[in-house]
């Protein structure tokens, strides 16, 4: 898939710039090709057009360029010289490392929730399990993946701790063209709302040990799960 095909409809206003306050264009336009990359529109292997991008957007080649070297720096895009930027390939050995460090910092984000988590924000965590458990009844699995980020962006947010959920959120970034993947495996979606109820009830009781080992035997890959991975990278 092209880079026009995949990209996002980047926001400008009627001068050519990002329509979000203090937010250069290398922001704006990093961000719109970190949404098609984590989404999968932008495949692993992916080569990025700068003159295409440019064009497509409607500015200069330098904020592209600019936006390039951000997506290097949070290691989802490849800088090859004279051949470009490339979407990240990532070898399924380095990917089930990063998996089991997402897993811990994702479980530590499930033991902070339950230890501070306020009324509010458990009720948006069973609400989005909710409307995910109505999702998997539609069979639209790209839906249930995406209903399935708000829940774990909530657990952060319940968390109460900025840096690590910036933390888990950059490296959920870098693996999420591969975790959707996983999405897809006939099995996946019921373990994952049965995985999710271990989680709230967990954090509801304010069992943090309880909620820590919960979401991180969740989001690793282990036994079936890693055999459903490797079938889905190959």
């Amino acid at each position: 898939m092209s880079a026009q095909e995949g990209s996002t409809c980047l926001p400008l206003d009627q001068n050519g710039r990002s329509s979000v306050p203090g937010e250069t264009l290398a922001d704006r336009i990093r961000r719109a090709l970190e949404a098609d990359i984590s989404s999968g529109r932008l495949e692993p292997g992916s080569k990025l057009d700068e003159q295409e991008l440019a064009e497509q957007y409607g500015v200069s080649r330098t904020p592209v360029r600019e936006a390039f070297r951000l997506l290097a720096a949070s290691h989802l895009v490849e800088l090859r010289g004279r051949q470009g930027a490339v979407v990240r390939t990532i070898s399924a050995q380095i990917l089930i490392e990063m998996f089991q460090v997402m897993a811990e910092l994702e479980g530590l984000c499930a033991r902070l929730a339950a230890r501070r988590a306020n009324p509010a924000q458990l009720s948006r965590i069973g609400a989005i399990h909710k409307r995910l458990e109505e999702v998997s009844a539609s069979g639209d699995i790209d839906l249930f993946y995406d209903v399935n980020q708000e829940f774990h962006e909530a657990v952060y947010e319940a968390s109460s701790n900025g840096f690590l959920a910036d933390q888990t959120r950059r490296l959920r970034n870098q693996v999420a063209a591969y975790r959707r993947r996983v999405t897809h495996r006939p099995s996946r979606i019921p373990k994952t709302l049965k995985e999710h109820g271990e989680v709230i009830a967990a954090i509801r009781v304010h069992d943090d040990e309880a909620a820590q080992r919960a979401m991180r035997d969740h989001v690793n890959l282990l036994g079936d799960d890693l055999l459903d991975f490797l079938a889905a990278y190959g």
